[in-house]
C-alpha cells in the first residue's frame, strides 16, 4: 500500500516537472512577477523600463526626483515615507499602459501649467484596468487625470491643491475625460478648482468622496448614466454642478456650508436626484450682490426629473426653477426654514405632489382634520408677497415678520388674483 502511494506521489511530480518544461518550451519568454525593491541613489526609470510585466516596483523610503513613464503592467507602490517630487515641471508619473496598480505613494510639486495639463497622475492613452489607490497627492496641477481609459478604479487617495492660489489658477482634484466604467470611490479632496470634474464620460461611478474649500465639489459636463452617491461636499462656491447632461443618478449627497448652489442642475434631463441633504446655503455678506442668494437647488432649462425625498434646509431660496424648468416630478422632499422656499419664473401652473405625495414646507399654514398626514388646503408658496420681494429684495427682512405671515394668510382666504406658479395640492404635514 506505501509503495503505491509513493507511486502515486512520484507520478504525480513528474508530471508537474513536464507542464513545467512544457511551458517554458512553449513560452521561452515567460518570465515570473517580482518584487524590485528601489532606494533614492537608483535610477527608477531604468528600473521601470527594465521590468517585467506583472513585477511589482517597490519604493523604499526617501525622495525620489523627476518624472516617470510607466510604460508597462506593472504595480508600483512605496514605503510610507517614499516620496515622488516631480520638481515643478511637467507629470509626475505618466502611464502609457494598462493593468497598473499605483500605490501608496506621496506624490509631490508636479507642475502647474494648466495648459500642459500638468497632473501628478496623468493618463492620454485607451488603456484598461488601471488602480490608483491610497495615494497622497500634493500639487498645483491637477491631481490625477483620466483621459480615454476603461474599468479604472481611484479610490482611497488624499489630494490637496495650492490655496495659495487663485481658484481658477488651480487644477481640479481628479478629473475624467472621455472615460467609462471609472470608479472614485473614498477620495478626499481640498483646495483644488473643482474636486471631482467629468466630461464627455458615460457609466462611471463617483461614491463616498468628501471635498471641500473648492469652487464645485463635484462637476458634471457632457456626461450621462453615471451615478453619484453618497459624498460629501463642503464650503464650496456649489455642491454639485450638474450641466449638460442626462441619466444621471443623485442620491444620499451631502451639500452644506456652500456659498451659492446646494445643486446645480443646467440642462439636465431624464434624471433622478433624490435623498440628499442640502443644508446652509448662504451668500457671504462680503460677497452680496443683487440676485446672488445662496440656493439649495438652482435648477435652469432642467426637464423630465425626478426630484424627490431631499431636505432643503436654511437655504436663502429653498430651490429656484427659470427658463423653462418644466415637466420635473418634485414630491416628497422636505424644505426647513429657508428664508424663501421656492422662486419659480413660468407663465403656468404647476403642480408639485405624485400619486397624493406632496411635499413639507415648514410654513405650510394650513391644517389636518382628518388626520391623514396631508394638509386639507393646498400650499402655494409662490404667492404675492413672493413676487413682491423678488420685486423688492430688500423688503426679504420682513420675509418671517408676524406681519408678513399674517398677509399670506389673509390672501389664501381672499386672493386678489390667481398667480401662476408652484402649487403643493398634498402637502405633507410631517417627515421623518
Amino acid at each position: 500500500m506505501h509503495l503505491f502511494f509513493l507511486n502515486q506521489l512520484c507520478f504525480a511530480n513528474t508530471t508537474r516537472a513536464l507542464l513545467f518544461f512544457l511551458i517554458l518550451f512553449l513560452f521561452p519568454n515567460m518570465s515570473v512577477a517580482e518584487v524590485i525593491q528601489v532606494t533614492p541613489k537608483e535610477d527608477l526609470q531604468a528600473i521601470l523600463d527594465a521590468a517585467n510585466e506583472g513585477d511589482t516596483i517597490s519604493l523604499m523610503e526617501g525622495v525620489f526626483y523627476g518624472n516617470f513613464i510607466i510604460a508597462k503592467a506593472v504595480t508600483i507602490n512605496g514605503h510610507k515615507e517614499a516620496v515622488i517630487d516631480a520638481q515643478g515641471v511637467g507629470n509626475a508619473l505618466l502611464l502609457k499602459s494598462g493593468h497598473v496598480v499605483i500605490e501608496n505613494l506621496n506624490i509631490i510639486n508636479w507642475g502647474g501649467d494648466l495648459t500642459e495639463q500638468n497632473a501628478g497622475i496623468y493618463l492620454d492613452v485607451n488603456v484598461q484596468d488601471i488602480i490608483i489607490r491610497n495615494n497622497i497627492l500634493f500639487g498645483k496641477g491637477f491631481g490625477i487625470w483620466l483621459q480615454k481609459g476603461e474599468y479604472i478604479k481611484v479610490i482611497g487617495n488624499t489630494i490637496r491643491g495650492d490655496p495659495l492660489l487663485r481658484s481658477s489658477d488651480r487644477g481640479n482634484g481628479i478629473q475624467l475625460s472621455v472615460v467609462k466604467h471609472v470608479d472614485v470611490v473614498n477620495n478626499d479632496v481640498s483646495d483644488t478648482r473643482d474636486g471631482i470634474y467629468i466630461i464627455s464620460s458615460q457609466e462611471n461611478v463617483i461614491d463616498s468622496n468628501v471635498m471641500h474649500d473648492l469652487r464645485y465639489g463635484i462637476h458634471y459636463m457632457y456626461s450621462h448614466s453615471n451615478k453619484i452617491k453618497g459624498n460629501i461636499v463642503y464650503q464650496a462656491r456649489a455642491g454639485y454642478a450638474l450641466m449638460s447632461s442626462k441619466s444621471l443618478i443623485v442620491e444620499n449627497n451631502i451639500s452644506r456650508d456652500c456659498e451659492d448652489y446646494g445643486i446645480l442642475m443646467n440642462f439636465i434631463t431624464s434624471s433622478v436626484i433624490s435623498h440628499n441633504i442640502i443644508k446652509s446655503i448662504v451668500t457671504k455678506p462680503e460677497n452680496k450682490v443683487l440676485g446672488r442668494d445662496g440656493k439649495g437647488f438652482f435648477i435652469y432649462n432642467s426637464y423630465h426629473n425626478v426630484i424627490s425625498q431631499n431636505v432643503i434646509e436654511n437655504a436663502e431660496i429653498g430651490i429656484n426653477l427659470t427658463a423653462g424648468s418644466e415637466n420635473n416630478q418634485i414630491f416628497e422632499n422636505v424644505f426647513i426654514n429657508n428664508q424663501q422656499q421656492v422662486k419659480f419664473v413660468a407663465n403656468r401652473l404647476e403642480n408639485w405632489s405624485l400619486n397624493r405625495k406632496g411635499n413639507f414646507w415648514s410654513n405650510y399654514l394650513g391644517w389636518d382634520l382628518n388626520k391623514d398626514g396631508i394638509g386639507d388646503i393646498p400650499f402655494k408658496p409662490n404667492d404675492g408677497i413672493d413676487k413682491l420681494i423678488w420685486q423688492y429684495p430688500e423688503t426679504q427682512i420682513l420675509v418671517n415678520s408676524p406681519a408678513i405671515l399674517m398677509l399670506r394668510w389673509i390672501q389664501t382666504q381672499f386672493p386678489l388674483f390667481k398667480s401662476q406658479g408652484i402649487q403643493d395640492d398634498f402637502p405633507m404635514m410631517q417627515f421623518d
